[in-house]
């Protein structure tokens, strides 16, 4: 017996609660770096202004009676997004809700857990579109020793300088595109080595409280303030890459790399910025980032079933607008 349309339904409450739990989902950050953009249709395309027409110059003198000088840009309407429906579910069988505690909350925990799904597929996406080589223009290597042509030296290095590296590719992609980088995103292990280079401590050293209780910590808000960005991202969510059955086996999903970028705080129709993911709230009761949760019963196999759908398509719209480092740190 299959599900009726009257057992099939968007359930509201559960949808919130998922949104609340992909929003406080700190350790990914696959949402939080580049502007989500809710639209109505699951394909379409957008637009891409053309830089080098903004910044030409070409305004001129203008003798009395005379027009003044013009020009225009050119438009480019190629670019598509297609936000592909991506869905997994957690049943609950009727022993387990009868048999459940009162501290446990079947539905609740089944949104949870299919929604920290969501945010694992999300941030691997995230990864594959932005975070790896060979797709930003500026596309640099970290090496253990002897740095050339486009290598820096690793991170975890004593003799490493990240604080001029980070400086260095924000004056080319401001030279390039005359925006400046604005969100450095870094992978943990990244994250450990910021936190122990001499550089960086020799900076901060004078930041701490008094007392040698209260030392001078690197913390996000002073990388930030070292690195010139408005924000520090620390790619820190896992995964189990093991399949079920098998001993675990997590490893961080940002893996060593790091993506100097600029990402608009205000998008619109002439904003220019690296990257952009488009939500399809088509959906009945989509969220504004694609989601939703649906709650129906199989009779036949005596269950509640709780299932997510997230539809989005996370796009690189600038590859100017970006500089990655791979393995920046050994």
């Amino acid at each position: 017996m299959q599900p009726t349309p009257g057992d099939v339904h968007v359930n509201t409450p559960l949808t919130n609660i998922s949104i609340a739990f992909l929003q406080n989902a700190s350790d990914f950050v696959a949402t939080r770096v580049f502007p989500n953009i809710p639209v109505s249709k699951q394909s379409d395309r957008y637009y891409v202004y053309n830089r080098g027409d903004f910044n030409r110059d070409e305004m001129k003198e203008r003798a009395p009676g005379t027009e003044s000088e013009g020009s225009g840009y050119t438009l480019d309407n190629t670019p598509t997004y297609f936000a592909p429906r991506y869905s997994f579910h957690k049943d609950i069988p009727d022993e387990v809700r009868s048999n459940a505690d009162a501290a446990l909350n079947p539905d609740r925990e089944a949104t949870a857990f299919v929604s920290h799904k969501a945010l694992i597929k999300r941030e691997k996406l995230f990864v594959a579109k932005y975070f790896g080589p060979g797709l930003w223009t500026y596309d640099w290597d970290g090496v253990a020793s002897g740095p050339t042509g486009n290598q820096v030296l690793q991170w975890n290095d004593a003799a490493s300088n990240p604080i001029k590296n980070v400086r260095d590719a924000k004056r080319a992609i401001r030279e390039n595109t005359g925006f400046e980088a604005n969100k450095l995103v870094i992978g943990r292990a990244v994250y450990d080595a910021l936190m122990d280079n001499p550089g960086i401590i020799d900076r901060i050293k004078y930041s701490g409280g008094v007392g040698p209780n209260t030392p001078a910590k690197a913390s996000l808000t002073l990388l930030a303030s070292l690195f010139e960005v408005d924000e520090v991202l620390v790619m820190n969510a896992i995964e189990n890459t093991a399949v079920e059955g098998r001993a675990a086996a997590h490893s961080f999903i940002g893996g060593k790399r790091a993506l100097l970028t600029y990402a608009t705080p205000t998008p619109g129709l002439m904003t220019p910025t690296a990257g952009y993911t488009f939500s399809w709230t088509g959906l009945m009761g989509a969220g504004g980032e694609g989601n939703r949760i649906r709650q129906f019963r199989i009779e036949r196999q005596g269950i509640d079933r709780v299932e997510i759908d997230m539809c989005f398509d996370q796009k690189l719209v600038s590859a100017d607008l970006g500089f990655f480092w791979d393995t920046i740190v050994a």
